[in-house]
């Protein structure tokens, strides 16, 4: 892996919470850091944050509302207009079981059950945009930030029309998360861009999260672990609690289940093949 002052990271929902405080912890060590938000002020006063913790001038802002697949391929092709190289994507943006919405069902700008939209549909789209400048880019990683809360996924309704559940909603994002990790390491198996997902820390000091249990600082240590770590260069395809690698859902091994998401996501991001 290249020294991380020679790297650039794309790191998403990098506004607050463990984004923000990834973003610090990245920029202190040396790299070019990319912030992506939805708000511009917020985003302003993000950079503000981060330049003035860390001294780095090397930091760059990107806004996208990911409930907009529409401007996820906006927030794609900016980058890749702005960055011969980018070494690591974060896919670390994302909403809870209850915020936005007090629980209750919502859709997202096209329709789609919105955590599954903004946790899953975001990432699978903005990765396979990106795709092309990180194999160019390699040695590279992509790094899905999950969690333990997982749920098996209703292929029969993933949009959770009948019956929704916050919980259920927040849970399966998280398993599809982990099936595209454990999919998109087989496909780039050899090109030098290495994927995993992880569940950083339990309930962290953050906007979706009453009642934190865990540090922020506990989860930016583990998820920098994952970008960072020469001692995981060619480990690709793992789900990791904290720092440990650990044993996802069962549905997260499921080959046929796997192949049913990824044709699923294509679909409905545009990305399918005629």
């Amino acid at each position: 892996m290249r020294p991380l002052d020679q790297q650039v990271i794309l790191v998403t929902g990098a506004t607050d919470g463990l984004g923000k405080g990834l973003a610090i912890d990245l920029a202190a060590r040396g790299a070019t850091v990319l912030l992506h938000g939805r708000d511009d002020r917020r985003g302003a006063a993000a950079l503000d944050e981060v330049r003035q913790a860390t001294g780095s001038d090397r930091l760059a802002w990107y806004r996208a509302d990911l409930s907009s697949l529409g401007q996820v391929r906006a927030l794609a092709d900016q980058v890749i207009n702005d960055h011969r190289q980018v070494h690591a994507l974060v896919n670390n943006a994302g909403i809870g079981s209850t915020v936005p919405g007090g629980g209750e069902r919502q859709e997202s700008a096209d329709g789609h059950e919105l955590r599954f939209a903004v946790n899953y549909l975001a990432g699978h789209l903005l990765t396979r945009r990106l795709l092309p400048l990180l194999v160019a880019s390699a040695p590279a990683r992509i790094v899905n930030v999950s969690s333990i809360g997982q749920a098996p996924i209703d292929f029969d309704d993933v949009m959770l029309t009948r019956g929704y559940s916050g919980v259920q909603a927040y849970c399966q994002s998280k398993l599809a998360q982990v099936m595209m990790t454990i999919d998109l390491a087989a496909e780039l198996a050899g090109t030098g861009v290495t994927v995993n997902a992880l569940h950083p820390a339990t309930y962290m000091p953050t906007k979706i999260v009453a009642s934190p249990i865990s540090s922020l600082e506990e989860g930016v240590r583990a998820t920098s672990h994952l970008i960072t770590e020469a001692d995981l260069d060619g480990v690709s395809g793992e789900f990791f609690n904290g720092m440990t690698a650990a044993r996802a859902n069962e549905q997260a091994y499921d080959p046929v289940a796997r192949r049913r998401l990824r044709d699923l996501s294509d679909q409905l991001t545009g990305l399918a093949r005629p």
